[in-house]
């Protein structure tokens, strides 16, 4: 996993341009901490921060390879799980390899079937090659949208970066956002619409995209969707086809050649991971599979049942821990780093985000990298086997807007007149959903409630799943932590995609497929337990911290938030809400703290960034 930035440009000369290209690769040390590397050429500059997991010496970048006629240059961040049997296809064709590294699979793989080499792929993945002979610059992103993808076309200069800070560390850059910025930040946010960067001059490849940058301009095309059809294998055929491509997927992404451990919460996703790896470990005769999980000091006295969490994780941790004998790490977040890492966590994202839900997973990343570069996470297997309430607690005929922001207008209500008067709130996310409604593939002659159960997860995996692989990327890279997501192989994605909700959702369980695909992998009782998500803090010292904290902002006349929302309104708001105001406004973790934090978080997002407004 690392941090790349490019530079093209067909009228000037690169090559005098370095303490710019640093400039830009330095913003991105976080994500690459264990080197550099910088290419320039005439018109195309590359940069790259290196955080080592597979072939330390092979695996150097740029890397450059030279053929009879041409020369190739990759930057890449990712990693390919099937790097052996792309090899071995490679080697049967008469290609030779220096080391063992994906990284010089990928390159090799472009320049044997150019933009065809998308196809061999599994993995996550964002990467630039330079073709000498064509003069032209070739990006791509992975199916799913794992690893990020930033660009920039000012002028003549095309800039492209792993993140947003990297790019506007580039002088053609500025941190202006327009009326869409503004109300990407507060419509959308903590989501933003799929290929925006929410700043002005800043769009992102969408995921399963890739462009070509060349003297005829920029050319962008989609190599990967979603298809539907029909799915005709039974329930127990399907339940086998599910096992297979999940284990296999699990035992593609234990590859490292650094310490790999899992994140355990004791719920199905979770645990699956854990059984499988600590099965492979033991087998393969390697030490005890190591396992973390994330508690909030004060839960054990302040935890209080919902129906989105029933009960607490650290319990079902031990139940894990102990049946497959990992070796556990419990780690625990007190109140004042919550609220603290609020602030590194709009840095690591470069937006405001899903505040304390971030703000967490960057104090665990940082915890776990004390002792590992590499985890697998069960993120994705929600999104993909149809997991949270809104699947299974609503009629597919209510769907209206997106089912995470059904109660938007408890935060609209809070804005200034002027806001909402330029950004129109409720017609932006109505017109936003109607557009990813039109994206979904159809199938012909569906029943009504199929297809509206199809467009649910489309929604899923288009718009809400990419905000929590921000997450997960931004959080963990900003430690020199690489998180995997097993639940988003592609192959398992498109495979569930044209499965029935009967199937999916058998003996009315949620995730009922998954659950079935995993007997015997799993204790009864952890393959049973009711979904819970990822932790939050219940204790009301943070609502408290929160409240005091977001008052002094309302009482700095300075505040760049002032001129956004209701003054008094937000002030009210502050003062009345308790540890049991139930406004989820964002997903089922989002409640009224984290609104006033999700606030605190845009003010300071637009005083570290500099944040100007050009309407």
């Amino acid at each position: 996993m690392c941090g790349i930035v490019g530079w093209t440009d067909f009228s000037r000369n690169l090559n005098m341009e370095t303490p710019v290209l640093e400039n830009m690769t330095n913003r991105l040390i976080p994500r690459g901490p264990d080197a550099a590397g910088y290419w320039f050429s005439e018109h195309t500059a590359f940069g790259h921060r290196r955080l080592v997991v597979v072939d330390p010496q092979g695996g150097q970048q740029p890397m450059i390879r030279r053929t009879r006629n041409n020369t190739y240059v990759l930057v890449y961040n990712g990693e390919l799980y099937n790097t052996s049997d792309v090899r071995q296809e490679l080697i049967s064709l008469g290609h030779t390899f220096e080391g063992w590294s994906d990284t010089e699979v990928l390159l090799q793989s472009y320049i044997e079937w150019g933009e065809r080499c998308l196809r061999k792929f599994n993995g996550i993945f964002a990467f630039a090659i330079w073709d000498e002979q064509k003069n032209r610059l070739f990006l791509a992103r992975d199916r799913i949208g794992v690893k990020p993808l930033f660009y920039s076309q000012r002028g003549s200069s095309f800039l492209f970066a792993s993140e947003i800070k990297a790019l506007l560390a580039h002088p053609l850059v500025s941190s202006t956002i327009n009326r869409e910025g503004l109300t990407e930040i507060f419509v959308m946010g903590p989501a933003r619409t799929p290929g925006h960067g929410v700043f002005a001059q800043i769009s992102e490849l969408k995921p399963g995209y890739s462009m070509t940058v060349d003297h005829n301009g920029i050319h962008i095309r989609q190599y990967w969707s979603l298809v539907s059809r029909p799915h005709l294998e039974s329930l127990a055929e399907t339940v086998c086809s599910v096992r297979e491509l999940v284990l296999d997927a699990i035992k593609r992404q234990l590859v490292s050649d650094v310490p790999l451990c899992t994140l355990l919460s004791g719920g199905l996703d979770s645990s699956a991971i854990t059984a499988i790896a600590a099965n492979i470990y033991q087998k393969e005769g390697l030490e005890p599979l190591r396992t973390f999980s994330i508690d909030y000091v004060g839960n054990e006295k302040y935890f209080r049942a919902n129906e989105f969490q029933p009960n607490p994780d650290a319990p079902w941790v031990k139940i894990v821990s102990d049946a497959f004998h990992t070796k556990h790490d419990f780690m625990f977040i007190d109140t004042p780093q919550l609220v603290d890492s609020l602030f590194p966590a709009v840095l690591a994202r470069d937006l405001p985000g899903m505040t304390d839900v971030d703000s967490s997973l960057f104090l665990f990343s940082c915890e776990i990298k004390k002792q590992a570069t590499v985890a697998l996470s069960g993120e994705g297997a929600d999104e993909v086997f149809g997991g949270y309430p809104w699947f299974y607690n609503q009629e597919p005929s209510e769907l209206q807007t997106f089912p995470w922001t059904r109660r938007a207008e408890e935060r609209f209500r809070l804005y200034s007149p002027e806001l909402l008067e330029l950004i129109k709130p409720e017609k932006y996310l109505a017109e936003r959903f109607q557009e990813a409604l039109a994206e979904v593939p159809r199938l012909a002659g569906e029943a009504p409630d199929d297809a509206k159960m199809r467009e649910m997860f489309y929604l899923n995996l288009t718009r809400w799943m990419p905000t929590l692989l921000d997450r997960k990327d931004r959080m963990s890279m900003a430690t020199g932590l690489e998180l995997r997501v097993p639940y988003t192989d592609h192959r398992l994605v498109e495979y569930l995609w044209n499965i029935p909700w009967q199937q999916k959702y058998c003996q009315n369980r949620e995730k009922g497929l998954l659950r079935k695909a995993l007997a015997g992998v799993l204790p009864e009782d952890v393959l049973w337990r009711k979904k819970s998500p990822y932790p939050k803090t219940h204790n009301p010292a943070y609502l408290e911290a929160i409240r005091r904290l977001f008052l002094r902002i309302l009482d700095n006349k300075d505040s760049p938030l002032l001129p956004f929302i209701k003054k008094t309104a937000l002030q009210d708001f502050a003062q009345a809400i308790t540890p049991d105001t139930n406004i989820p406004w964002f997903g089922q973790l989002l409640n009224a703290p984290q609104l006033l934090a999700y606030f605190i978080q845009v003010d300071y997002w637009l005083m570290e960034y500099d944040v100007s407004i050009e309407l």
